[in-house]
């Protein structure tokens, strides 16, 4: 007899509990995912920001630029004796693409020639040379500079005089001024810590303790000290500011037993100057402290201090970047791809917009007009769109997505700043490029043992990275100053500033005596 079968009961809804539970999982494990996701690409992915471009994207401006009817080319072969697959070297002295400018010494070396030696010499004449440059280097050498001075004696009397020996910078110093400058130039320029320098030293059979090197560094920071503070009041003296943070160790912390957390704040001006300002905090009080006075525009990143400091400060406008709204959304490629590949379009726009701007070279009220014109719609249109995402169910608060839009919404009054003043750049990439020196220099020299040994980093950075930003060399800038500050005015302190002293005494610097000795 057959079994009567038994009707499949449909299945059962998982307990409430359950599915509650079930969804906290999945947003957890997928948080964890991205998180993953973003160490990869700390370790392991490029650096650089830049996206790869779609061959077949047409440039904004293309449309316009392009001529009605396309008129025919020609091409100019030249022919030249290079091997087949050489490269082209352009202006490079050596095919093997050595360029040096004519600063740089050159050294002769005379080959001999088998020929002109022996019986059969006379066989042959020179009648021109050839000359093959190869690039070569010393090691770092250093020289002691002996001052001979007479002893003289009066011949009608029993006086003897002895010329006193040049004066140094720093008063008792056993240092050239070329030691102080070479000193903080490898450190701070170089990245070359105290320590490897002491080694070099050593190698070269120079015995100077590392205390001493610290001290001298200190010193000559402490004489720069007054020309950093002018360049700091010329800067709070523009009208568009970039201020940011970076962290470095500086100083115990005695309660927990290691190094304290300090920050500097590099403050970027018009005229291309650098501030490195130091505190022990990442607090807004230091905002208010450095920018005292100051009444223009301030660009910065999304950091809550500069808008609370805004907020205080009547007559300051508050602008913010793209490049760091822009990262927010890259934050939540792996999660939303082609929502973000519509953000990322939206940005990518206004920045052909002003690299537009730039190849043009267009002054500044047409450059308002432009971005009025070409610009303006598009920021309006990215923040319909980012609206209209934020009305979306189905996304969670914990969706990366969700937070850049709503990065982008709390602070679209700031972003749209740079729209109505020419003067004001998209983004604060100008001042990142700037204070790299700092990671760099706490990779190689790790920390400041003291607050005030932070302070002296800050003074001679900001010195430093305000002479690459105008082109001057650093070393012939810091062996010129620290002789001339000593009889240099206070009331014109200004004109040792990297950006002064180049239109004054860059043409004529002062020189070291080990220079001097050579020529």
């Amino acid at each position: 007899m057959r079994e009567a079968t038994q009707p499949q009961s449909e299945p059962t809804a998982p307990p409430e509990h359950l599915a509650a539970e079930n969804a906290e999982l999945r947003a957890q494990v997928a948080s964890l995912t991205r998180q993953l996701e973003w160490f990869k690409r700390q370790v392991f992915g490029p650096t650089s920001e830049r996206r790869p471009v779609d061959a077949a994207t047409v440039d904004l401006f293309t449309a316009e630029q392009a001529p009605a009817t396309a008129s025919p080319t020609t091409e100019q072969v030249s022919y030249s004796r290079r091997k087949p697959g050489a490269k082209d070297r352009g202006d490079a002295v050596t095919g093997a693409g050595l360029r040096f400018d004519a600063g740089v010494p050159v050294e002769t070396i005379d080959v001999a020639a088998p020929e002109l030696s022996g019986t059969e010499a006379h066989r042959w004449e020179v009648i021109d040379h050839k000359t093959t440059y190869r690039l070569a280097q010393r090691p770092g050498s250093y020289v002691v500079l002996a001052y001979r001075r007479p002893v003289l004696r009066e011949r009608s009397g029993a006086t003897v005089v002895t010329p006193p020996a040049p004066a140094g910078v720093l008063e008792g110093s056993l240092a050239d001024v070329s030691v102080l400058a070479g000193l903080v130039v490898d450190k701070f320029c170089y990245h070359l810590p105290l320590y490897r320098q002491h080694q070099r030293l050593a190698d070269a059979g120079i015995q100077v303790s590392r205390a001493t090197l610290t001290h001298l560094t200190q010193r000559t920071a402490a004489l720069l000290t007054p020309i950093n503070d002018a360049q700091h009041a010329h800067i709070l003296e523009g009208d568009v500011l970039a201020m940011d943070e970076t962290p470095i160790k500086a100083g115990r912390n005695k309660a927990k037993g290691r190094m304290a957390q300090g920050w500097y704040w590099p403050i970027y001006g018009e005229a291309d100057e650098v501030s490195f300002t130091y505190a022990s905090h990442r607090g807004t009080r230091h905002v208010h402290e450095q920018l005292q006075g100051f009444a223009g525009t301030l660009l910065s990143d999304g950091y809550s201090a500069y808008a609370r400091f805004a907020e205080a400060t009547e007559g300051l406008t508050h602008a913010q970047c793209w490049a760091h709204t822009r990262r927010k959304f890259l934050a939540a490629e792996g999660a939303e791809p082609e929502a973000v590949a519509t953000a990322l379009e939206h940005i990518r726009g206004l920045y052909r917009i002003e690299a537009a701007i730039r190849d043009r070279r267009l002054e500044p009220d047409k450059a308002l007009a432009f971005r009025a014109e070409h610009a303006r719609p598009r920021v309006d249109a990215f923040f319909a769109w980012v609206w209209e995402q934020r009305q979306r169910e189905d996304l969670l608060p914990s969706n990366p997505l969700a937070k850049a839009l709503a990065y982008a919404h709390e602070r679209e009054g700031p972003l749209r700043v740079f729209l109505g003043d020419a003067a004001v750049p998209i983004d604060t990439n100008h001042l990142e490029r700037a204070l790299r020196v700092i990671p760099m220099g706490r990779k190689n020299w790790n920390f400041c043992w003291t607050e005030l040994g932070a302070r002296h980093v800050g003074t001679l950075q900001s010195l430093l990275t305000t002479c690459r930003l105008q082109g001057v060399n650093p070393h012939t800038y810091l062996v010129d100053v620290l002789q001339r500050i000593s009889q240099h005015p206070a009331r014109d302190i200004i004109a040792l500033t990297p950006r002064v002293w180049k239109e004054r005494f860059a043409h004529d610097p002062l020189t070291s005596d080990v220079e001097r000795h050579a020529c």
